[in-house]
């Protein structure tokens, strides 16, 4: 499965398009992880339980994404749109949406 930014594939032929595909996860960062991140922001540097949690809820989602992409019989996903938010009542929670237009290329 070839998933990009692009709006076409070099040198292959696009023979359908199949519709968007969605992928999304939402994550909670729990006490613990709030506590510390709290903390480094106060003395500075990375925050590394809020990148992990951002890295697990992108790989949900493309996998999410890819899922959704094979179901429709595509072999590739084009115009793809990453985007992060934080979410809930407040602001406790990480989302990750990602889009784009499934499509079965040739070539």
């Amino acid at each position: 499965m070839i998933i990009t930014t692009t709006h076409h594939l070099e040198g292959k032929e696009v023979e359908a398009y199949l519709g968007i595909v969605v992928g999304e996860a939402v994550m909670g960062a729990n006490l613990f992880s709030d506590l510390f991140a709290s903390i480094r922001d106060i003395v500075g540097g990375r925050s590394g339980s809020y990148e992990d949690e951002l890295t697990k809820a992108r790989k949900i989602a493309f996998a999410e994404l890819e899922a959704e992409a094979r179901s429709l019989g595509a072999n590739a996903v084009l115009a793809v749109d990453l985007d992060y938010q934080v979410v809930g009542s407040k602001g406790s929670m990480l989302m990750v949406s990602i889009s784009g237009t499934a499509v079965r290329y040739r070539g």
